[in-house]
């Protein structure tokens, strides 16, 4: 069967099964009036994905790399069209890669480090390659390469620039951020707390890093810790810890609010993973928990707000990732908060 052909029956039969993501159906598909603070869904994946990496642009949305169940590293690029509730396959990836991070600055994406070859012992290498979407040439374009070669951590962009915060270890400290206009990297001050697998969002010109856990593997002990980096200052402070440590969660700001949202960790589940979305807000330095995810998921590296709407395409429905465990569902959860500016 050719690759098209296959990939056109993955889509109808994700159209069948997606919301399903081996752990029960979601609910009832969401309209574009439905209520705020609740979650609905939308056009599944066209392939099951996790520890890929997640960014909008230009009203569409870029799920990058990562691996189903069978754990073989993809290169796909698949890429949400808001306007038609539907995806398609983008350009692929130079170079199949997992636990990448992501953004996109001034209509151009840029795809960052990450580890090359399957997840299993002796296999996986972190990378330093950075690579930018040429949407008109249809191809990726190699970059100026990070500082250190790293992977699971975050990226957020503030004035322009891409900060990438964390990593597996021993990268967890390293700290970074990116011109893309002169193509140049500069280092800066460590996170304090080495982590990976963690949430990273900027908002309001400062870089919010929430969550994540210490060690490089399923099971590592897991932070509360919510760091704050400010570039005016060049430095670090310490805001209000998330109601509960979690790892493999997803982070997006909207409307000023941080969402931190579904993560793995969870002992009090036999699937192991978090069904949680808690938002902060930086005017009051406080958390709220909100309507929980309807399918648990991790693995996700970032969501996207859109149009009013959160998007949390993919994901692994539990622990680790293996199996029927990787899903198509793509979940959306309608937003009506807004957070004030940060305090001083």
């Amino acid at each position: 069967m050719r690759r098209t052909q296959l990939l056109g029956f993955l889509a109808l039969l994700a159209m069948g099964i997606a919301l399903v993501g081996g752990d029960g159906p979601l609910p009832a598909p969401a309209s574009a009036q439905s209520d705020s603070d609740s979650w609905g869904e939308r056009a599944p994946l066209l392939l099951p994905r996790s520890e890929m990496s997640i960014a909008e642009l230009d009203g569409r949305i870029y799920v990058m790399g990562g691996y189903p169940g069978t754990r073989v590293t993809a290169d796909d690029v698949q890429v949400y069209d808001s306007r038609t509730d539907s995806w398609t396959l983008g350009p692929p990836l130079p170079v199949p890669v997992h636990h990448t991070m992501a953004a996109a600055v001034d209509g151009r994406l840029y795809l960052i480090g990450g580890e090359a070859g399957n997840p299993a012992p002796g296999q996986s290498v972190f990378q330093d390659r950075v690579y930018m979407l040429d949407e008109q040439a249809g191809e990726w374009a190699p970059r100026a390469p990070m500082p250190t070669a790293r992977s699971g951590g975050g990226a957020g962009v503030i004035d322009g620039n891409i900060y990438v915060a964390g990593g597996r270890p021993p990268r967890g400290h390293d700290f970074a951020a990116y011109d893309p206009r002169a193509d140049e990297w500069t280092v800066l001050p460590d996170l304090p707390t080495q982590r990976n697998h963690l949430a990273v969002v900027a908002i309001g010109g400062r870089l919010y890093v929430a969550g994540g856990r210490f060690g490089g593997g399923v099971g590592s002990e897991m932070t509360d810790v919510l760091e704050i980096y400010d570039p005016s200052a060049n430095g670090w402070t310490t805001g209000a810890s998330l109601p509960a440590p979690r790892a493999g969660l997803a982070g997006v700001a909207a409307n000023g609010c941080l969402y931190a949202i579904g993560g793995e960790g969870n002992t009090a589940d036999p699937r192991g993973v978090f069904d949680l979305n808690e938002m902060y807000d930086p005017g009051t330095n406080s958390w709220s928990s909100l309507p929980p995810l309807p399918l648990a998921v991790h693995g996700l590296t970032g969501a996207t707000y859109l149009n009013g709407w959160i998007h949390v395409p993919g994901g692994a429905t539990r622990a680790g990732v293996s199996g029927a465990n990787v899903t198509f569902a793509h979940q959306v959860f309608r937003v009506s908060q807004t957070c004030g500016p940060p305090g001083d």
